[in-house]
């Protein structure tokens, strides 16, 4: 059980590193080589939809980096034999994170320049010259962002929200390979949180861990203690993961901003728990969390009780992760062997040099905060 105690040692330590694949993410192949590249580089933790086949795909490239870890530690990345915990993300309400964009493609304009097809960080936004009635949003890999809706010049873009179903919640994290869940949740909501909470309860005792997400609001960290209060003792670990700017993290520097200052602000709650980054994490975060002194440095102690020291945990990253390796997964993708007949799909790991490019890339950004340790 070694291999599942070093993800939490990161997260007492303060260098814990989360990539959000997204929870409304489904495109499969890219959850598989995301969490095959950035296992290699070494997260602490996947978090995933919580849909059968997303968490299938994401075991999958968990089972590949595992066949590939020796080889990835003597190159300098990752540790051999270790792996990170497998989360799943619910929510108790609506949530930018759990919804799709949708339109219908033959309302567009011949004339309109599509913008939100060159918006879309996901790529999800297609059309074909030819074939019209193969144009519009990819389910599968739209996220949730909403970036295409106000850009729209016709205003013919929409979303289509959904919340976790409890009687759902139990096949999830007794599946094998889910150690954690996060539940995402905002002020307010603390009836619907409760009721999904007890849905949880029975099975507390199988995760390694809890994360509870919120964004910035009036009331924030009284409702925050007031979900404490609910979910007290838990028998696992707890992270209050601060949503500063929601998918928002490949935009630019100045989105991290947003993250560090909600960061501060429950860190000064003293809440029982770490106090984990998400929302506009990106390239610029760890420098500006060393530039307001909010790691931990090395060899300093880190407390999760009530007396929490004023250090930030982790970070996790999820937009800005995923678009640093989409030209590897573009790559991949066209090298994908497609017929009237055959549809062979091309594994990361079956290709070398791709696979090789996607650790490089992975592991400088999780090198960034592994570098405190």
């Amino acid at each position: 059980m070694t291999h599942l105690l070093d993800p939490l040692r990161s997260l007492k330590q303060g260098h814990w590193f989360k990539l959000i694949c997204g929870a409304s993410y489904q495109h499969l192949p890219a959850v598989r080589s995301l969490t095959l590249a950035y296992t290699l580089a070494g997260a602490d933790c996947i978090d995933v939809a919580a849909d059968p086949a997303v968490i299938a795909a994401a075991k999958e490239g968990l089972q590949a980096a595992s066949a590939l870890s020796e080889v990835a530690g003597q190159q300098g990345f990752g540790l051999p034999g270790r792996s990170p915990l497998l989360m799943v993300s619910l929510n108790d309400g609506e949530d930018p994170h759990f919804r799709k964009a949708e339109f219908n493609s033959t309302e567009c304009p011949k004339e309109c320049d599509r913008p939100c097809e060159r918006i879309c960080p996901a790529q999800a936004i297609v059309f074909n010259s030819i074939k019209n009635e193969s144009s519009g949003i990819i389910s599968q890999k739209c996220y949730g962002c909403g970036r295409c809706i106000p850009i729209c010049p016709y205003d013919i873009i929409y979303t289509r929200s959904y919340v976790s179903t409890p009687g759902a919640i139990a096949p999830l994290i007794l599946s094998s390979g889910v150690d954690a869940v996060e539940i995402h949740t905002n002020v307010g909501r603390l009836t619907e949180f409760t009721r999904l909470w007890q849905a949880i309860l029975p099975w507390v005792e199988r995760l390694k861990l809890v994360a509870i997400s919120c964004p910035d609001g009036d009331g924030l960290i009284d409702y925050l203690h007031a979900l404490y209060n609910v979910i007290a003792p838990i028998p696992c670990a707890l992270i209050w993961q601060t949503d500063g700017r929601p998918m928002s993290g490949d935009i630019g520097d100045g989105t991290t901003q947003a993250a560090v200052k909600l960061g501060q602000k429950v860190l000064a709650a003293k809440l029982p728990g770490y106090v984990q980054l998400a929302g506009g994490t990106n390239s610029y975060t760890v420098a500006k969390l060393k530039a307001m002194d909010l790691l931990k440095r090395a060899g300093e102690a880190y407390s999760s009780s009530s007396s929490s020291s004023s250090s930030i945990a982790g970070i996790a990253y999820g937009s800005y992760a995923r678009v640093l390796l989409s030209p590897i997964l573009e790559q991949l993708e066209a090298r994908e062997v497609k017929n009237a007949y055959v549809q062979t799909t091309v594994r990361l790991e079956e290709e070398p040099e791709l696979l090789a490019q996607a650790v490089s890339l992975a592991h400088s950004l999780v090198s960034q905060l592994k570098s405190q340790q």
